[in-house]
């Protein structure tokens, strides 16, 4: 057996398994499988899908690296730059998933086959738009069977976009509780009362607790159609083409209503620009970033950027204007820095930590530190020591006590902050860096630094 690592997430589906060699992510095909592979390949379908950028493309390897006798073929995907997951998504993100994920269907019905699994896990952003990631998903059509998928898609995509449209707020998150779905049951008890005269919400989560319930779910499966089939798919697309759930958060206007002057905000944005330009890098970790506007400096560079913030709404403006500017190396994230997405999963090793998946070149955390320290109740030093383990450059800015914005943090509280001055900043985190620059912006109190780590 070649030397080679399983991922630790692969282990469900006898189809084929993902592997890790030589710094490379491969995936499996075996036996068992090989009918509908060919099928997949044969029919077009592929061909169709990564011309549309639908699924991820790869190259066919023959050559067992394995050495497993289950083999079949060897897939060498387009490398991702980036892994996330569904409870990092803004709520847009999620629903461009459910469009593709169904979009995807309707394409595989033409062609005699059908998705076996509809799960969010399976997709991933890719150069700005969602992809699909999952090869082997994909199984021969029989038009007398219902979509197998069907109440996973309800439960992973449907429920929590719906949930998020009528509570206006995230729901998303709880697929981190829930990686296989919010039960149906759960989803019926969460849901406001007027979600009752919705006949989608009736028919999809009301109607199918009450089967559950009864036990009588799988007895509707009789005298399927392909008819039937898309004529299910086009009412969750329609459904989930009006989701909305817009609600104006004090983060989302912060730029556009900011007490901070037009004059700061274009010093800031030039000594921004400079510093980048300085440095080599591949991929910049924006933290706290609000509607991206650095994002947008770092992205002009060349360079990829992982933004994340926890208000899901500047996300999903940020998300939006990243999609609408076409721009392919930005990926907007609803992650909160004081409580990052945690390793899940059996053994906790399906999923990886936030921290230990970004491996960042530099990170960004501007108008940022004074939040964690007052706002948060993190020390300096630790806020520090964290920083220097995310990656080996930073870019960082100050913001001192007399700020208004940091007032604003010490309206109704005791000022207990006795470290949290210039010198104390520079003493803790010279802890832990070299520092190349320290640069005022315009003629505020505020320092924007540019270090190194020890």
């Amino acid at each position: 057996m070649s030397g080679y690592t399983r991922h630790p997430a692969s282990y469900k589906d006898p189809s084929g398994f993902v592997f890790q060699t030589n710094g490379k992510i491969y995936r499996q095909v075996n036996k068992v499988y090989a009918e509908n592979y060919d099928h997949f390949i044969g029919s077009g379908l592929y061909e169709v899908l990564t011309g549309k950028h639908y699924l991820l493309s790869h190259t066919e390897i023959k050559d067992n690296i394995t050495s497993g006798e289950e083999w079949y073929t060897t897939l060498l995907p387009e490398q991702l730059s980036f892994t996330s997951y569904p409870y990092e998504w803004c709520f847009e993100q999620m629903k461009d998933a459910a469009l593709l994920t169904l979009e995807i269907v309707k394409i595989a019905v033409g062609k005699g086959m059908i998705l076996k699994d509809a799960t969010p896990f399976n997709i991933q952003f890719h150069k700005g738009n969602p992809v699909f990631i999952d090869t082997l998903s994909f199984e021969k059509y029989d038009a007398s069977l219902p979509w197998i998928a069907y109440r996973q898609f309800c439960e992973t995509f449907l429920f929590p976009l719906w949930l998020a449209h009528y509570h206006k707020t995230s729901f998303q998150h709880l697929l981190g509780v829930y990686p296989g779905g919010i039960p149906v049951e759960i989803a019926a008890k969460l849901l406001p009362g007027k979600s009752g005269l919705n006949p989608g919400v009736w028919l999809h989560v009301r109607l199918q607790n009450k089967l559950n319930k009864s036990k009588l779910s799988n007895k509707s499966a009789h005298h399927f159609t392909k008819n039937k089939l898309l004529n299910l798919v086009s009412h969750l697309e329609s459904i989930i083409q009006k989701l909305d759930n817009s609600n104006k958060t004090n983060w989302s206007s912060y730029y556009t209503e900011s007490i901070n002057s037009p004059e700061y905000l274009h010093e800031k944005e030039k000594i921004i620009s400079e510093l980048l330009s300085d440095v080599h890098v591949n991929k910049v970790l924006d933290l706290g970033a609000n509607e991206g506007q650095f994002s947008l400096l770092a992205a002009e560079k060349g360079v990829d950027v992982v933004a994340i913030d926890n208000d899901e709404q500047c996300i999903n403006n940020f998300y939006k204007k990243v999609k609408k500017l076409n721009i392919a190396g930005i990926l907007p994230l609803c992650i909160d820095i004081i409580n990052p997405s945690p390793a899940s999963g059996f053994d906790n090793r399906e999923r990886t930590a936030f921290s230990e998946r970004i491996q960042p070149d530099i990170v960004m955390a501007l108008a940022l530190i004074h939040h964690l320290v007052i706002g948060k109740n993190i020390p300096l030093s630790m806020v520090a020591e964290y920083l220097s383990r995310l990656a080996p450059q930073l870019i960082i800015e100050f913001v001192p006590k007399e700020d208004e914005k940091t007032q604003l943090l010490l309206q109704n509280k005791k000022d207990i902050y006795t470290e949290y001055s210039k010198e104390g900043f520079e003493s803790c985190f010279g802890l832990y860096f070299n520092f190349n620059t320290a640069k005022q912006v315009g003629d505020t109190g505020r320092f924007i630094y540019m270090m190194n780590k020890k």
